[in-house]
């Protein structure tokens, strides 16, 4: 049975590579095509092939690599470490060793070594030992400085630590190698102009060197936010998607508030799949929980109206799954966007959805945006390494003003919609005014509103205050 044309972009289902496809019952086998295609002089993606898989894709390289030390070594490798130099992370540097140490990243073992850090740059891709290539897009690497690289020396390892001093883990066979900086920023966004916030934040003050090397997590990354509840690995979001009998799993990453419009993709993307013959897909609802721009809401203030969004019935609690994802965000649009669809691989989505402008931004300088707002949604369909996924591209959704709805934009009749965009959102929030009803649940727009409100309450010393944690 194949999909029926929907005002969400198509859908792609390609043949997962060294597996046997499998069908539901009654489809039409002959409608299985095992690549993926354009469509003959067509602006948009079209269905062209069909498989099902009635299991979780397999990870990146076959297997999770999880990067904890067992605890029968663990008292060893706390002696190691006290006999190593000790390289101090930053807050981002953890955030980095908390997705290597849980397989995100996987087949990595651990920061990268200069022969990955140059794929990544110049290919968006590792090679391995078989001649089967990964997708890698963004560089994971740990920067050190002259002094850290002198006193390193000859030493074939480092204990890492964090802003405190704690072990955190261990590096081993390390290799030190120059970070050029221009370079790695260029290849990542595509431009070097002051501003990127990423960029500022991690790189321009970072060392001139990067270390690579096999990470050992001694003690494994918490947060104590209240949050960590919600931090799933990827081996036990995987145990709860079988748990929950799912057939497929469909990812959607979010760093802002969820609206109507977000809620009315997912739910859709969820009727096309079981019309297409799945009979319990799954969502994962993964918002981004490390790094972010000063201007985006806290990851407690967002997971907080997700909740709520839950609680009112706009997603079922049922067949969604939320967690944290626990990268920090590079805003690199469509080189960026390779790496979440990538780390979702290895958490069991076979689904990708993908929206306008993903990880994207303003230009840092000029009025306007830093990529073209489709090329994400394009690179996804052809990037080295996810031939594997499924990408699940969508047009964008508006409040229909005949429905008083979020509803998919009919260009037809252009004039029936309104675009509520995320400053005027914030506007709204900012003022305590309410969006047209439909827009947003009523809980969650409470949650947004309460959170604007926190940051117009004035500091003693008469600044504007920092938001009040949830």
């Amino acid at each position: 049975m194949a999909a029926a044309a929907s005002p969400m972009a198509s859908l792609y289902l390609k043949n997962t590579h060294n597996s046997r496809p499998h069908f539901p019952p009654n489809f039409p086998k002959s409608n299985f095509v095992p690549s993926l295609r354009f469509a003959p002089k067509s602006k948009t993606l079209t269905l062209t092939a069909a498989r099902i898989s009635a299991y979780l894709i397999e990870p990146d390289g076959g297997r999770l690599v999880e990067l904890f030390v067992e605890d029968s070594d663990r008292e060893s490798k706390i002696r190691q470490a006290s006999s190593l130099p000790a390289v101090r992370l930053s807050r981002i540097d953890r955030q980095w060793v908390h997705v290597l140490s849980e397989g995100w990243a996987s087949p990595l073992k651990g920061f990268m070594r200069e022969s990955e850090f140059l794929q990544t740059l110049h290919f968006n891709s590792i090679r391995l030992d078989d001649g089967s290539r990964v997708n890698m897009s963004v560089p994971i690497v740990l920067a050190v400085d002259d002094a850290d690289k002198d006193r390193i020396g000859s030493s074939s390892g480092v204990a890492l630590v964090d802003e405190e001093d704690e072990l955190v883990a261990v590096l081993n066979d390390i290799e030190i190698y120059k970070h050029n900086k221009e370079e790695r920023i260029a290849r990542t966004w595509g431009t070097t102009a002051p501003g990127l916030p990423y960029v500022e934040e991690t790189i321009t003050g970072a060392g001139n060197w990067l270390i690579g090397g096999d990470l050992q997590v001694i003690n494994p990354i918490k947060y104590n936010d209240g949050l960590d509840r919600f931090r799933l690995s990827p081996a036990q979001l995987r145990d709860e998607f079988k748990r929950r009998n799912a057939d497929a799993v469909f990812a959607f990453q979010l760093r802002n508030p969820v609206h109507n419009g977000h809620a009315l993709l997912m739910t859709d993307t969820r009727r096309r799949l079981l019309e297409m013959g799945f009979k319990n897909p799954v969502l994962l609802l993964h918002p981004l929980g490390g790094y972010t721009k000063a201007d985006d809401v806290p990851l407690s203030w967002r997971m907080k109206q997700h909740e709520k969004v839950l609680e009112d019935g706009v997603l079922d609690p049922e067949t969604t799954v939320v967690s944290i994802f626990p990268s920090p965000m590079h805003y690199a649009g469509p080189t960026e966007v390779q790496w979440h669809a990538k780390a979702r691989i290895n958490a069991g989505a076979n689904f990708y959805i993908v929206g306008r402008d993903p990880a994207g931004m303003s230009h840092p300088i000029e009025k306007r945006d830093l990529y073209d707002a489709d090329h994400g949604k394009k690179v996804l369909s052809m990037a080295p390494g996810l031939e594997r996924l499924n990408i699940l591209p969508f047009k964008v959704a508006a409040y229909d003003k005949t429905q008083g709805k979020m509803a998919f934009f009919d260009p037809s009749r252009p004039q029936d919609f309104v675009f509520i965009s995320g400053t005027k959102m914030r506007t709204l929030a900012k003022n305590g005014e309410n969006p047209p009803d439909g827009f947003m649940c009523p809980g969650g727009w409470e949650v947004l509103v309460e959170y604007y409100s926190s940051l117009a309450a004035p500091a003693e010393n008469g600044r504007v205050a920092d938001p009040i944690p949830v």
